[in-house]
């Protein structure tokens, strides 16, 4: 596999914040296989601290155990507990449910003399991945990280497809105009922060960014700039100029925060050079996809359904469709009666969110998750969500409160955890009745998700039939500084079905790596944390 998919797994989950404080690789425990210490010893990680542990699944039998008392930054990993959590308490069969209802009455004519509301219900799909097939459509190249990533692969289905067919099922209710207002109720949850460039709401179109495709046209003409979703909420300029082979490509999109959404004439810049022997990362091929972030998800929301419900048939024309979410103008929180419900949007179960979320590592599917899990125990904030999940783990589970530090829902900033901790969640994801679907939803070393590309075992054929066998969660956080770029973090963990037979459970850590001014030295840590995922699978 190329070294695209391996910067995708990197930028993916890559996180802004401190260094560690750990240093060093000597003082190996006794056990620990030579072929795994000369990984360990490599110079590269001279300054670095590896810990790792492997348990028989089963027997409970402790195989290796290095440092796993020590709280090491574990990224991503992070997710591991967010989503097993929400599978055990909403269910893999769990369907979002989002309603549309009508406040006033419908006349004879066909006219709602009052508001249309659209209730989110944190859905953070809303119809827009949905393959023919039942399935959640899953690129490996995700969208969400494209300006990160340099690139991206956009999914197929249309990103409008639920609110759609909900404006379908509102004509299809003999309503012909609506006299009032269109609102979206985003009221569920209250709205967190995410890593400071918006707020996040219940409530999304498109994963809430709007994506920008390109491709170069012939030198000293403009570049073909297209962008989806197409809506009045939002439009797109362009001076990207198409330049001749082997001069400089540089996009850039101003602003990549747009915080006009909700007013008339809200739109973004696309600008720069691409030359016409341009390769795209990852896709090496074009279309070259970047992102503009939907800031203000509300207002675009209600702004995309008034247009939604215009192709079918229904008019709003009394207010304009480019404007603020009034939420003034809702009715008390839950208040609605079900004789007032016009359509419903009915999403994939919760097992396709989950398998979205963890194989691609997606950050706001992950802290939407945590929101959900939380309204199961009673709480509607961030903060709230945090406090009483730690009680979930160190109450209910036995994980000691100070082997684990979450900041949020998808591992951001510098939060930390023992891979003592790790592994005892693992140990209690297994016993739970969502276990399969959980398995089922991680990325696969060698085939699929953000370890497909981890593949690299030529110079050893003994460990080639690790590829299918290691189930796993990759982590990483990683800053800038003056020598270049500092992996801070870099975590496996999952559970191995080793070649004698047996599951194992493992977390494999090493932090404090500098990587120098080539970001792709990366792929470095992940096929060595790959390869001895192999030797443990081979030898266990």
């Amino acid at each position: 596999m190329s070294r695209a998919r391996c910067l995708s797994t990197v930028f993916a989950l890559l996180l802004i914040g401190g260094c560690s404080s750990h240093s060093g690789t000597g003082g190996y425990a006794p056990g620990i296989p030579d072929d795994i210490a000369a990984v360990f010893s490599k110079p590269m990680y001279q300054d670095s601290t590896w810990a790792l542990r492997v348990v028989d699944m089963d027997s409970g039998e402790v195989i290796y155990d290095l440092r796993s008392d020590e709280n090491l930054y574990v990224g991503s990993v992070r997710k591991l507990f967010t989503i097993g959590e929400a599978l055990v308490a909403l269910g893999p069969d769990y369907t979002f449910r989002t309603p549309v209802y009508q406040q006033g009455n419908v006349s004879s004519e066909g006219v709602l003399e009052g508001d249309l509301i659209l209730v989110a219900s944190g859905d953070f799909t809303m119809g827009g991945r949905r393959n023919p097939d039942g399935t959640m459509a899953v690129t490996d190249y995700d969208h969400n990280e494209a300006n990160s990533l340099g690139n991206a692969e956009l999914s197929a289905p249309d990103p409008l497809g639920g609110y759609d067919a909900l404006a379908r099922q509102v004509a299809a209710s003999g309503i012909t105009r609506i006299s009032g207002d269109v609102i979206i109720d985003d009221r569920l949850f209250q709205p967190f922060d995410f890593r400071d460039e918006f707020l996040v709401r219940p409530i999304f179109v498109n994963d809430d960014v709007v994506d920008v495709i390109i491709n170069p046209t012939g030198p000293g003409e403009l570049a073909s700039v297209e962008h989806r979703p197409a809506s009045q909420a939002f439009s797109v300029d362009s001076n990207l100029l198409t330049v001749s082979a082997g001069a400089d490509t540089g996009v850039e999109l101003i602003p990549e925060l747009p915080d006009c959404i909700g007013t008339a004439g809200c739109s973004g810049s696309v600008i720069g050079d691409i030359a016409v022997d341009f390769v795209p990362p990852l896709t090496e091929a074009f279309p070259l996809v970047q992102v503009f972030r939907i800031v203000e998800p509300a207002n675009y929301a209600r702004t995309v359904f008034i247009e939604a419900l215009e192709r079918a048939g229904v008019s709003v024309d009394s207010v304009p469709a480019v404007a603020a979410n009034d939420r003034a103008a809702l009715p008390a929180k839950d208040s609605y009666s079900p004789d007032d419900l016009l359509a419903e949007l009915v999403s994939l179960p919760y097992s396709e969110y989950a398998r979205f979320v963890l194989k691609v590592s997606y950050n706001i599917g992950s802290d939407t998750s945590l929101m959900l899990w939380g309204l199961t125990e009673g709480v509607d904030s961030m903060d709230a969500a945090l406090a009483a999940e730690r009680e979930h783990l160190t109450q209910d589970i036995g994980i000691p409160g100070d082997e684990f530090l979450f900041f949020d829902g998808s591992g951001g900033g510098p939060a930390t955890a023992t891979n003592t901790a790790i592994l005892q969640m693992l140990k209690y994801n297994s016993e739970q009745a969502v276990f399969p679907a959980l398995l089922k939803a991680m990325p696969v070393m060698g085939e699929d998700g953000s370890l497909a590309f981890v593949t690299d075992f030529e110079a050893d054929p003994t460990l080639a039939g690790a590829k299918g066998n290691v189930i796993a969660k990759p982590g990483t956080y990683a800053t800038g500084s003056e020598d270049g770029i500092l992996l801070n973090g870099q975590s496996f963990a999952g559970y191995i079905d080793a070649r004698s037979g047996r599951r194992l459970m493992y977390a494999l850590r090493v932090d404090n790596t500098p990587l120098g001014a080539d970001v792709q030295n990366i792929i470095e840590v992940f096929q060595d944390q790959g390869t001895i995922s192999a030797i443990i699978w081979r030898d266990n």
